[in-house]
């Protein structure tokens, strides 16, 4: 196994070889502060979010699909690479998603730190039409297809015909905007400041975009910000549902603005053959049939969601002829000095 798919996520990062899932881990990595040497990574140092003293620092550094920190992320693919490869003595080729519409600098920088993290040579593909593989979509023919790839930073929302991409757009509003719209509703109803991964839990316990046919509860913890002190609070689905209502109506925007500028001929089958939505973010109760009310077209959930962008990289990896309508090479840093 040198050949490898990585959907390199904001939340998580999965390695695939073929239809075998051989990573799946959170994106986190822990370091010391000072010297800036790896303590954790993966499952490990998401459990230290919010808990780690000050010599340590617990990071996440892809932001909205792109690297935030170069050096960071060397370390990261560093050490997954090194826990899936089984051959040390030769290189793995690696292809990996990245969200429509990145610029060359994200790009160059994304080969560069696989490269430098000890892949042979790396190859980029657009996250939708890895979405788009992994869910056996025949976009070869002259006929539209629209994929919604909601993740944890960004929304990819693409329209496939021939091969290639027709019209894409890649928003920046996902699944953890639901995050942060429930932390900011703690705030201002309750007064109480809850954490990133306490939020995280209210929205996969009873999170919604649409009402539920009966009410939910549940009871959180944080802190109190008029006393300082620990507070316990309870918080309904009715209210998840009010407070991630403009996250969820910004995503059907993003998909509208994409409509709007599709040709018609595209848009008849798009009707036809209705919306195909994937990825982590758009598993919150609901959200497909807000976007299908929204837009008047039909949606279908992909059956797995959250690996469907990975399972696409494996098998385009597999199979190049299904990239052959754009710019997919593999890259060396030598490719890069040149270009």
């Amino acid at each position: 196994m040198t050949d490898f798919g990585v959907d390199l996520g904001s939340a998580r990062t999965v390695i695939v070889s073929g239809k075998q899932v051989l990573l799946n881990e959170p994106s986190v990595i822990a370091i010391e502060t000072h010297t800036g040497e790896p303590v954790a990574f993966g499952q490990e140092a998401y459990e230290m979010i919010g808990r780690t003293p000050d010599r340590i620092t617990a990071l996440c550094p892809i932001e909205r699909g792109v690297i935030a920190d170069y050096d960071v992320v060397e370390l990261l693919a560093k050490h997954f690479l090194s826990k899936v490869s089984a051959n040390r003595m030769l290189k793995p080729r690696v292809m990996v998603s990245m969200p429509s519409g990145v610029t060359a600098v994200q790009h160059r920088s994304v080969i560069d730190a696989f490269t430098a993290a000890g892949a042979r040579n790396v190859c980029m593909i657009e996250a939708p039409v890895a979405a788009a593989i992994g869910n056996d979509v025949d976009f070869t023919s002259p006929r539209g297809t629209i994929i919604v790839d909601v993740g944890a930073g960004t929304t990819d929302v693409a329209v496939l015909s021939m091969g290639g991409l027709a019209k894409c757009e890649s928003a920046r509003v996902a699944g953890c905007d639901f995050d942060d719209a429930i932390t900011r509703y703690v705030r201002k109803e309750c007064n109480v400041l809850i954490g990133p991964r306490t939020a995280e839990n209210i929205k996969k316990t009873i999170g919604c975009v649409t009402e539920r046919p009966f009410e939910l509860a549940m009871t959180a913890k944080g802190r109190n910000l008029f006393t300082g002190l620990p507070q316990a609070f309870e918080i309904t689905a009715s209210q998840v549902c009010t407070a991630v209502a403009d996250t969820a109506n910004a995503i059907c925007k993003a998909v509208q603005s994409v409509l709007e500028n599709t040709p018609p001929e595209l848009i008849g089958d798009i009707i036809t053959d209705g919306v195909l939505l994937s990825g982590n973010g758009s598993l919150i109760r609901g959200f497909d049939e807000y976007l299908a009310h929204y837009t008047h077209i039909k949606v279908r959930r992909a059956p797995e969601p959250k690996l469907c962008v990975a399972f696409g990289t494996g098998r385009a990896l597999r199979n190049m002829d299904l990239l052959k309508n754009g710019d997919y090479a593999f890259r060396t840093l030598q490719d890069l000095a040149i270009e």
